[in-house]
């Protein structure tokens, strides 16, 4: 029987993925932090937060897909729409405009638009990598479960600003069409090192062109509206022998 191992928090997400792994008749542990309680299944699935998942993967014998550090800025640039480059922290640092600055595949810290480099948070490791990014102004942007170059469901998160959620995750039919068929491209013209499950950010910007945001493992994406069991088959897919 499937296992899947979910975090001890309590989210949204993770209920609605206990809810669908019952239905489809497997067993679900929690971890508490990085603790997993012992279990018979070597194909354990894991959904559980980005900081915690490659040791909680390790603990039970698995391996999670995720794009490598260099995903995003080894994308053609007609796909990206603005400049990216992978840096380190120290390199961030010594910038003296703003720029937006995210870790690559975590949440060691905040992505945001620093004003300056010396804003970052004053304790991170100067050899960090970390993805530093022309910042632009994004009008909607939309989560992509991908599998096998295809979208398995997609959902707004974000528009003009404001969290999806507020408005039950609601889109447009055509702008929602517009975003899938967009991912879909995008993967088609992905570097060879995408993984075959991912989830893929989408965004349209102010110009109403469309470019990808971002990209990260399945198994530690938010869900927002998209389908909790199709978004599970595409987290199946991101857990594998190691």
């Amino acid at each position: 029987m499937t296992t899947l191992i979910l975090s001890g928090r309590h989210t949204e997400d993770a209920q609605a993925l206990w809810r669908v792994a019952i239905a489809r008749g497997w067993d679900v542990v929690r971890a508490r932090g990085v603790t997993v309680p012992a279990f018979p299944d070597p194909d354990a699935v894991i959904y559980v937060e980005a900081l915690y998942g490659p040791t909680i993967a390790a603990a039970v014998g698995r391996a999670l897909l995720e794009p490598p550090v260099d995903w995003l800025p080894a994308l053609p640039a007609a796909l990206r729409l603005r400049r990216i480059e992978l840096a380190t922290v120290a390199a961030a640092r010594a910038l003296t405009a703003p720029a937006f600055v995210k870790p690559p595949n975590d949440k060691s810290f905040a992505a945001a638009v620093y004003p300056t480099g010396a804003a970052l948070p004053p304790d991170l490791d100067p050899a960090a990598a970390v993805l530093i990014a022309e910042p632009v102004r994004w009008r909607s942007e939309y989560r992509c479960f991908c599998l096998d170059g295809a979208v398995a469901t997609a959902s707004p998160y974000l528009r003009d600003g404001a969290l999806a959620r507020d408005d039950d995750y609601a889109a447009p039919a055509d702008e929602l069409a517009a975003a899938v068929a967009f991912a879909t491209a995008a993967l088609a013209q992905a570097p060879a090192t995408t993984p075959r499950a991912l989830a893929l950010d989408v965004g349209l910007l102010a110009d109403g062109r469309w470019a990808v945001v971002e990209a990260n493992g399945a198994w530690g994406a938010g869900i927002y509206g998209c389908d909790p069991d199709r978004a599970l088959d595409v987290i199946r897919a991101a857990t594998v022998a190691p």
